[in-house]
């Protein structure tokens, strides 16, 4: 059974109508937030229980639940195929930390992308940690695992997508660069940047220009310099 923890992925996953066991609630938490969860759990109807902080702490593994706690809401990876249709895709090239995957998929769904599509191995995957780290997004945006990034760079070639890889060593600007549709931005691991035979699938290899000392940025910060640049442009059609 999963565990899902924090106000607001549970807020969003019953806002969504996600199938949930129970929620379970700290004893003496409370707030206007807790109070919509417990409405909303009532109308669902999901049974709301009040128990120990000690006890959610042992479920959800970290003190840092926010007094709520919701069972039976494990994550579903969405299929490639289903999300292939999207204008715009976020493929990660082995981001490992689950907080980065989470605060990846909260930008891109801000953002208005699609999907995010990530590697089956050597991966953050969807754990509570990322659930938490996206703030409920994972309820709106899809997340497709996939076996293999080159192979799965090559189908949505076939479908007319074009890939632009983001590597401190591309030779292209991103704010400079003419972006086609439909887009997929293919992003590197932390430390890593892309591997070769990545890089090597992708059509355009973009840079963000750094100054100082420090040669690239968080990939989540990263993701979001990219997808707000290519947002306003959009909107600017």
């Amino acid at each position: 059974m999963g565990i899902l923890s924090g106000i607001n992925p549970v807020l969003e996953s019953l806002k969504s109508g996600r199938a949930l066991d129970r929620i379970l609630i700290a004893k003496g938490a409370g707030g206007p937030r807790l109070q919509q969860i417990i409405e909303l759990a009532r109308r669902a109807p999901v049974p709301v229980r009040f128990e120990d902080r000690a006890a959610l702490d042992r479920l959800a593994g970290t003190p840092a639940h926010q007094g709520v706690i919701a069972m039976g809401a494990s994550q579903r990876y969405a299929e490639l195929e289903d999300v292939a249709g999207a204008p715009l895709l976020v493929v990660l090239d082995g981001v490992e930390d689950p907080h980065n995957l989470g605060a990846v998929v909260r930008t891109a769904h801000a953002a208005g992308a699609g999907a995010v599509v990530i590697p089956e191995r050597r991966a953050a995957g969807l754990t509570d940690v990322t659930a938490k780290a996206a703030a409920g997004a994972l309820e709106h945006l899809p997340v497709a695992r996939a076996g293999n990034i080159n192979r799965a760079l090559e189908m949505l070639k076939e479908r007319g997508y074009w890939i632009y890889g983001l590597d401190e060593r591309g030779d292209q600007d991103y704010d400079r660069t003419d972006y086609n549709a439909p887009t997929a931005l293919v992003f590197g691991g932390e430390g890593k940047g892309l591997h070769e035979q990545v890089r090597k699938h992708c059509d355009v290899l973009l840079r963000i220009p750094i100054e100082g000392h420090i040669p690239s940025l968080n990939v989540s910060v990263a993701v979001g310099v990219v997808l707000f640049e290519l947002r306003r442009r959009l909107r600017a059609t």
